[in-house]
């Protein structure tokens, strides 16, 4: 199979590219509007890219109307979010987030999920999830002008929470008690149940 990406339908493209990039670990973001009202929503292109200062990027796309989605509106107007690590206990509530639900109408509510306050911005976290990265904003990098296009929010961790239940003896985080879940094509996803070890040479 080839494809063109200039000369192909975007919808055939993006299935392509998520099929391709697996697993993709899920960002799980809470933010507030300006009133305080909390939106929940997973976002499966997001990764860590710098440890210095402490870099992560997730990236919510513009919906097919072109509208932007509420965690982006959010995130602009608070300069503030938190991620919540999904995991495989809660993956179905993390699935039922994703659901569009009117402006100002609560994936909390919906999800049935607790809250918990943050330490430094506003944003609260996810009670049920055993790793929190409270974070500001440093930049939005909007890449193209079509509806599903590429809004990179680009935030600095400033301060991480990670339950004592997921360390291991030298309380470093061990893989095999966090569980994490990541995004494959379709409606696939992963357990990262699955672990083998490789020193580095």
């Amino acid at each position: 199979m080839l494809i063109d990406t200039a000369k192909t339908d975007t919808r055939i493209v993006y299935q392509a590219l998520v099929g391709v990039v697996t697993p993709r670990p899920i960002a799980w973001v809470t933010t507030v509007d300006r009133s305080g009202r909390v939106n929940l929503a997973p976002f499966s292109f997001f990764n860590t890219f710098g440890g210095s200062p402490p870099v992560v990027i997730f990236s919510p796309n513009r919906k097919r109307d072109g509208s932007k989605k509420d965690t982006l509106r959010n995130v602009e107007a608070t300069g503030e979010f938190v991620i919540n690590v999904a995991v495989a206990d809660l993956a179905e509530k993390m699935n039922l987030s994703s659901t569009e639900l009117p402006a100002g109408e609560s994936e909390i509510e919906l999800t049935g999920l607790e809250t918990e306050p943050a330490r430094v911005v506003k944003p609260p976290r996810l009670r049920a999830s055993p790793i929190h990265l409270e974070c500001v904003l440093r930049e939005v990098v909007q890449i193209g002008k079509e509806p599903t296009c590429a809004n990179l929010v680009i935030g600095e961790i400033v301060l991480m929470h990670i339950a004592d239940a997921v360390l291991d003896a030298n309380g470093k985080i061990d893989p095999h008690k966090v569980q994490s879940i990541g995004r494959l094509g379709e409606n696939y996803y992963c357990r990262t149940s699955d672990i083998f070890e490789m020193k580095r040479p």
